[in-house]
């Protein structure tokens, strides 16, 4: 019989994390990081990663595991979150998979095996070219960013190597991984769960959520990482990190960074969604201002259980 997965994805804000931790927390399971971001430590407030006491007990897998200067491929993503699921099957404990990072979602529910994809010394050659060029750089970050925007977000402009290596990859395949559905893998059962809001009440969150993350001291937080590593390293290419380099730079107001981070959070929202409507077996839940977190949670809850009793 096959391993059980859930997933539960979404845009950010919708809601994901605390319906997550509550299903766990009924079920017995244990939550998978699927959030690019998230897997790297020190970046606790900007990511919204849930904190310890956040987790009620609730084991948390590949959150914070990744120091924020180090590169982590997709392909260390994907050996490393099959190893936990392994080890979930051998405790019989319900993996619940969690986040909004496609590229990390396609590598569980498809196979798509990331360390097969062979250098092309010829267009590396161009495209690095290409990079050192005067603005070459911002060039294929923009390309980057329409072709793979989840890549995008762990990649830093200024990050040659990684880059020029993202869009040769991108380069040689038939579509971007991100949209390439393969065949399916057949490890395991799963139940994709996608967690949503309507367009407005969904900006009024990521709104109400930036204004909470500097209260809890973001902008220290983004300084700590900045003072201690630079800006040339994968958490600057995240929002709510890479709009401060200009803020520390005297070159932006406080009130215009904060504008811009709600921005940016809300473009990546709608990205997300392009990522959601390419993939059919999604379970969509829409989270209501009337509802409670607690119905909404029981809502996704009788759609797990269904899925847990078929045989």
């Amino acid at each position: 019989m096959k391993q059980k997965v859930v997933f539960i994805t979404g845009p950010t804000a919708a809601g994901k994390t605390d319906i997550a931790i509550a299903v766990a927390k009924y079920l017995g399971g244990e939550i998978l990081c699927a959030d690019s971001m998230q897997i790297y430590s020190e970046m606790h407030i900007g990511t919204a990663r849930p904190l310890t006491e956040e987790q009620q007990g609730i084991p948390h897998h590949l959150f914070g595991t990744v120091a924020p200067n180090q590169a982590y491929s997709v392909a260390q993503y994907q050996a490393e979150a099959q190893t936990i699921l392994e080890t979930l099957a051998e405790k019989k404990a319900l993996p619940i998979v969690v986040g909004g990072t496609g590229l990390y979602l396609n590598a569980l529910l498809y196979d798509i095996d990331f360390t097969k994809t062979e250098p092309n010394r010829l267009l590396r050659e161009q495209l690095s070219r290409e990079y050192d060029v005067p603005g070459g750089s911002e060039k294929l970050y923009a390309r980057l960013k329409q072709e793979d925007p989840d890549a995008a977000q762990r990649i830093h402009p200024n990050d040659k190597k990684r880059l020029i290596r993202r869009l040769e990859i991108l380069a040689t395949e038939e579509t971007p991984a991100v949209y390439a559905f393969r065949a399916p893998q057949d490890k395991y059962e799963t139940l994709v769960i996608g967690i949503n809001k309507e367009r407005p009440h969904l900006y009024r969150d990521i709104e109400i959520r930036v204004d909470q993350m500097m209260d809890r001291g973001l902008e220290q937080e983004v300084r700590t990482i900045y003072q201690k590593y630079g800006a040339n390293i994968t958490a600057f290419s995240a929002i709510g990190y890479k709009e401060f380099l200009p803020y520390f730079g005297g070159e932006a107001s406080l009130e215009a960074t904060v504008e811009l981070i709600k921005r940016n959070t809300r473009r990546f929202a709608k990205r997300q969604m392009t990522w959601f409507r390419r993939e059919p077996s999604i379970h969509w839940f829409f989270a209501e201002p009337y509802k409670s977190s607690h119905q909404e949670a029981e809502e996704v809850l009788r759609c797990i259980q269904e899925f847990l009793l078929k045989e």
